[in-house]
């Protein structure tokens, strides 16, 4: 198993040749038999294209449905926008999950023999942002002996998901101190930050934000001392700052680094805009309508502007006499954006601490939050009158904080779904279709790889959760 992770890891790293040689990401032929061992360098583009790659696509399939962003249309029954899950639902989050983690691994134990410090400190973020992600999926998932494989351990045991998220904060705590910027990216500039070690230290921190945040509601934790701790130390604990040091993947159509969606009428055909994301834009007027999604139209073709439809939405499609907003292809055509974390949601993050009184000008980091998250995908500033409006002007509420977040979150993975989880904002209509008496799931369903291959760990998890259903909350969701 190591032997074939090691050829399938060197292959992936030799055709990501901007890992050490070049800029430009060229494919080579090569023949991974003739590759003998791996760097730290080699093994680190292609993890970060693979799961932004893969959790920009469940994005699309998953959390805009659960989030009422956009959906299959037309869909007359079911779906995962009436709460529809499935066994298989997370299955490709899972698998991803793993399979990355294994190179993750291989990745910590070369930079630590090599004295590779810059690149140990990296591989402990990037494994804290993918586990985070899995284990706020699931629960309790395998992480302390996950990818044993090559010590006999086929069955790692489920860790909860308090044990996981403590070591997750340790281990970004311990990064955010490994970081040398005199040592520089010995193997070459990276896909994601493009060798700038600074840039990966203020990723580090300000995911350590994200996560502190997530278990605020357990005490235990004492997430917003540390948090304050984080924010009123930026020498010691850099975040980002501007839209300029966010962990955006800038996808070049440069294969392999291509876009999640080979053909780009895969991201419009079948596809329509929810009425609750539209409606809420279309009433301040939002620049960013125009970059997400297209016009209406009615039975003549004629444009009857931005129009969504129902998620979850009662009857027949064919009651709508209008074709509603579908997104925007140029959104998926290269170069494009894929997100890992934006300075807009360090500036929300920043808001709701000052709002319950840990931090410092709400205001104003609400508003730059809104700034940043407009100006990401627009390259626009929102004007004065914008930002007057009612519906935007800050009112001090955690609610208006958490439904501009929501919209900075747009294309970020699962955030919104987990952030909703934990706040409970925005309020989502809901319809008599919809499925686990119309409450947004709590968690996806093990895969069945997880029950046939680890029953008796599987069993053991199911257990101290409280069961195998979406509607059980996670850790840090129950008080």
């Amino acid at each position: 198993m190591k032997k074939y992770t090691f050829s399938i890891l060197a292959a992936l790293a030799i055709t990501f040749s901007a890992t050490s040689c070049t800029e430009d990401f060229e494919e080579t032929n090569v023949n991974p038999n003739l590759i003998s061992e791996i760097t730290a360098g080699s093994v680190l583009n292609p993890v970060i294209y693979n799961l932004v790659s893969n959790n920009t696509s469940k994005n699309y399939d998953i959390t805009a449905q659960l989030m009422q962003v956009h959906i299959p249309f037309p869909s007359n029954a079911l779906g995962i926008h009436r709460y529809d899950i499935t066994q298989g639902t997370g299955n490709s989050t899972w698998s991803t999950t793993y399979n990355n983690l294994i190179n993750i691994e291989e990745m910590l134990k070369v930079s630590r023999e090599k004295g590779d410090v810059n690149y140990e400190a990296i591989a402990l973020t990037l494994r804290a942002w993918m586990m985070s992600n899995l284990t706020d999926m699931f629960g309790d998932v395998p992480f302390s002996e996950a990818g044993q494989g090559e010590l006999g351990n086929f069955t790692p045991k489920f860790d909860s998901q308090q044990e996981i998220y403590t070591a997750l904060l340790s281990d970004l705590e311990n990064a955010n101190a490994l970081y040398q910027n005199s040592l520089g990216m010995k193997y070459g500039a990276d896909i994601l930050f493009n060798g700038d070690v600074t840039k990966w230290k203020k990723f580090t921190n300000s995911l350590h934000l994200r996560l502190l945040l997530r278990v605020s509601n357990k005490a235990e934790m004492n997430s917003f001392q540390k948090m304050s701790a984080i924010l009123n130390d930026p020498s010691t604990y850099p975040v980002f700052t501007s839209n300029l040091d966010a962990a955006v993947l800038q996808v070049t159509g440069i294969a392999p680094n291509v876009s999640p969606w080979q053909r780009e009428q895969d991201y419009r055909d079948n596809r329509a805009f929810a009425s609750f994301f539209i409606n809420n834009l279309n009433e301040i007027n939002d620049p960013r309508l125009a970059k997400f999604t297209t016009h209406a139209t009615d039975n003549n073709g004629i444009s009857i502007g931005y129009k969504g439809v129902d998620a979850a939405y009662e009857g027949n499609s064919s009651q709508f006499d209008f074709t509603p907003s579908r997104p925007n292809t140029d959104f998926v055509m290269e170069p494009m954006k894929l997100i890992l974390m934006t300075f807009a949601e360090v500036e929300f993050i920043k808001a709701e601490l000052a709002q319950k009184g840990f931090y410092s000008n709400a205001e104003t980091h609400y508003t730059n939050g809104v700034k940043a998250a407009i100006s990401l995908w627009t390259d626009l500033d929102p004007t004065e009158e914008y930002l007057a409006q009612e519906k935007v002007a800050f009112n001090g509420s955690l609610e208006q904080i958490m439904t501009q977040k929501y919209y900075a979150l747009f294309f970020t993975d699962f955030q919104q779904w987990y952030e909703y989880r934990r706040t409970g904002f925005p309020v989502l209509p809901t319809t008599s279709t919809m499925l686990n008496n119309k409450k947004v799931p709590n968690r996806l369903l093990y895969p069945t790889s997880a029950q046939n291959l680890n029953k008796e760990n599987y069993n053991q998890a199911v257990q101290n959760m409280g069961g195998d259903q979406i509607d059980i909350k996670v850790w840090w969701e129950n008080n």
